[in-house]
């Protein structure tokens, strides 16, 4: 696993510490335990995975524990699964074994990759722990032309998110690091469209609630669809499909 982690960033330092408290008990944390938490992880696997095809060069930014690699491997891609965090990288490296995974220590903001390296940049919910602007800069940079760029990341117009991402009470209590943060969909297209990026497309999806018990869920799946498919109410889901090509 290399180490190559260059820059000296508070943000970056509150992730690292950020990362050693959730290494005990990732999956709770990040809500992919439950029934519906782990329907919420099976979809945005499918999600990130989808464009990728055996041969490709895929870049996971912020691999974490490693449950998202273990899903991309399955395609036959070749993946380079970066992370911050060494404890994170510690246990992606125990739960994920393939040959076609290497882990590596980076900074996301100045990577050690050669520039054009990759055919696509994927990642869930780990833009929005970033200073974004140099994050995106750098995905675009290691981007081969013509590559995508396939996230998932919080909506800011979510009321719960709303509340979660903005008072400092609440994203403690809900395991939230000190610096994350959510974002509109305007701003996403903005800011993907000013650092060169075309043909995007930022979607909310899901309204379906990690905490609902499992007899409940095919309601709410169902809910959940009409609400996906509702002008005005789809706005406010809780995440969003973030995809766009050099």
């Amino acid at each position: 696993m290399s180490m190559s982690v260059h820059g000296n960033d508070t943000r970056l330092e509150n992730e690292i510490r950020h990362g050693a408290f959730i290494a005990d008990n990732p999956g709770t944390i990040w809500n992919w335990e439950s029934p519906a938490g782990k329907i919420r992880w099976r979809r945005r696997a499918a999600m990130l995975s989808g464009h990728i095809t055996p041969g490709m060069m895929v870049l996971e930014l912020g691999c974490g524990a490693g449950y998202y690699t273990k899903e991309l491997v399955l395609t036959g891609a070749d993946i380079s699964a970066i992370d911050i965090s060494p404890d994170l990288l510690a246990l992606a490296e125990q739960n994920v074994s393939s040959d076609h995974v290497t882990f590596l220590r980076e900074n996301a903001y100045a990577m050690g990759f050669e520039n054009e390296s990759f055919d696509t940049v994927v990642g869930s919910s780990v833009l929005h722990h970033l200073d974004v602007k140099p994050a995106i800069r750098e995905i675009h940079r290691v981007l081969k032309k013509g590559g995508s760029m396939v996230f998932t990341e919080p909506n800011m117009l979510n009321p719960q998110i709303m509340l979660q991402k903005n008072i400092p009470y609440l994203k403690e209590r809900l395991g939230d690091s000190p610096d994350e943060t959510a974002f509109f969909k305007w701003q996403l297209i903005r800011l993907l469209k000013n650092h060169g990026f075309r043909e995007i497309t930022v979607e909310p999806f899901d309204f379906l609630h990690p905490s609902i018990p499992r007899v409940l869920i095919p309601a709410f799946e169902r809910l959940n669809t009409w609400l996906e498919h509702t002008p005005f109410l789809k706005e406010i889901a809780g995440s969003l499909f973030i995809r766009a090509h050099k």
